[in-house]
């Protein structure tokens, strides 16, 4: 059976996506997975078929992918190098929330086991990224912190930011900017009527868009 050192660096990606992308589908379309690798539909395609070919995936056209069970397994080990990346650089060398997920991309397919154990210890064994998002542990478990959405609050509610969207800098240099990064807390002053925007403060006060807000987890 492949492990992930005979994977090439783009298929590692792509059980990565495919493994986030499922938890909020039974099976992932190839268009909504080709939209977030930033390809064309038939490269997609061509990826998702090399990842069956080799028992990862599970593809039926026109239904979509899953990943077989080893395929989980692996990209559970992505998500951990992934995310322990991230920290280490967010907490030891101090880059941005929004410098980290870029740089832990170019890093992960190089880390090899030895060195992940040694920033696991060194960080802590940490269960969440800089993010938010859990961080498998060396048995590839994961906990989902209960969470809910920053829509779910009612105008005078607080809470804390537990979450935030990982993979868009121009993005999360803007959430840093008012505040909305994890650990801090958050008041929603207004909502808009008719999917408007919403009014929150954190730093200081903001109207965000109805769809960045069901993306921001909070807790509280």
């Amino acid at each position: 059976m492949a492990g992930l050192s005979e994977l090439s660096d783009g298929l590692q990606d792509y059980l990565r996506e495919i493994y986030k992308l499922q938890a909020d589908t039974p099976r992932v379309k190839t268009t909504t997975l080709a939209r977030r690798m930033g390809v064309k539909p038939p490269s997609a395609t061509a990826m998702v078929k090399k990842l069956a070919e080799r028992g990862l995936a599970d593809h039926q056209p026109y239904r979509g992918v899953r990943l077989t069970p080893r395929g989980e397994r692996l990209a559970l080990e992505m998500l951990r190098h992934h995310r322990l990346l991230e920290l280490y650089l967010a907490r030891t060398l101090e880059l941005g929330l929004e410098a980290v997920h870029a740089e832990a991309d170019r890093l992960e397919h190089a880390l090899s086991e030895t060195l992940e154990e040694r920033i696991d210890v060194a960080l802590g064994s940490p269960t969440e990224d800089p993010h938010g998002d859990p961080i498998p542990d060396s048995r590839l478990r994961i906990v989902h912190t209960r969470t809910r959405r920053l829509t779910d609050l009612l105008p005078g509610d607080s809470a804390t930011v537990q979450g935030v969207p990982s993979g868009d800098a121009e993005l999360l240099r803007y959430l840093v900017e008012l505040g909305l990064v994890p650990g801090r807390t958050i008041e929603l002053l207004h909502t808009e009527p008719f999917g408007g925007p919403l009014t929150v403060h954190a730093d200081r006060r903001a109207a965000i868009s109805r769809q960045l807000a069901d993306e921001i987890r909070v807790s509280g």
